[in-house]
């Protein structure tokens, strides 16, 4: 298993079940061996769905933590595949058979292990105009879904408590609409401290899955 994928699972459950008063040790446990198992992605798809149904309390962070799955499929599994294997024709029914699976937190985490290898820092506009090309004619499917991140860049420069405010007073896209406070925070302040998660806590509508998500990019992003 992926040592940021392991660091950034245990600490957003951590604070998951800290926050909602819910206990993860099981949960924690039973994902750790599911993600370091050697099977196919789409067996391990399988048993990590077991999982989840086993903890219904959990169940609003698995497609974010699926997105976590695949993440560490890229950065741990691919290397016991060939060289080629995500050009081939098994991966592209992988693909089809999960692409209604996962979120736009997918994108956030590639985008951070590309930030790591370049050495550089993760900004928002970065993330947007070069990473997802969002200003591109050929990726306009993109700029609809991040329109909302677009738009409200400036949410980055001010405060916790006006990005948990802005996002309760605007019409956000479906695909980014529960992302929309995390990921904000997250370029806001992409170092978790007390005082973050104390805010979060202070101000989101929704403090629970805002601060596991927020608290599992941030982990994700240590070197």
């Amino acid at each position: 298993m992926d040592n940021h994928v392991k660091v950034a699972l245990i600490a957003s459950l951590d604070k998951f079940a800290e926050v909602s008063g819910t206990d993860s040790v099981k949960l924690e446990e039973s994902l750790v061996e599911v993600f370091s198992k050697d099977l196919g992605f789409l067996e391990k798809v399988a048993e990590f769905d077991e999982v989840f149904d086993e903890f219904p309390a959990f169940d609003e962070l698995r497609e974010v933590f699926f997105d976590l799955l695949m993440i560490n499929f890229f950065a741990n599994d691919i290397k016991k595949l060939e060289e080629d294997y995500l050009e081939s024709d098994e991966w592209a029914d992988i693909e089809e058979e999960t692409i209604e699976r996962g979120t736009e937190l997918l994108n956030l985490l590639l985008y951070i292990n590309e930030c790591h290898d370049e050495r550089i820092s993760p900004e928002l506009g970065d993330f947007l105009k070069e990473f997802l090309l969002v200003e591109e004619d050929e990726f306009q499917d993109e700029f609809h879904i991040y329109e909302d991140l677009i738009s409200n860049q400036q949410l980055v420069e001010s405060s916790i408590e006006d990005i948990c405010g802005h996002a309760g007073m605007i019409e956000i896209s479906e695909e980014m609409e529960e992302l929309f406070v995390p990921f904000m925070v997250f370029f806001h302040q992409p170092k978790s401290s007390i005082q973050v998660i104390k805010e979060l806590e202070e101000y989101s509508a929704n403090k629970e899955f805002d601060i596991a998500v927020y608290t599992l990019i941030a982990n994700f992003n240590l070197n």
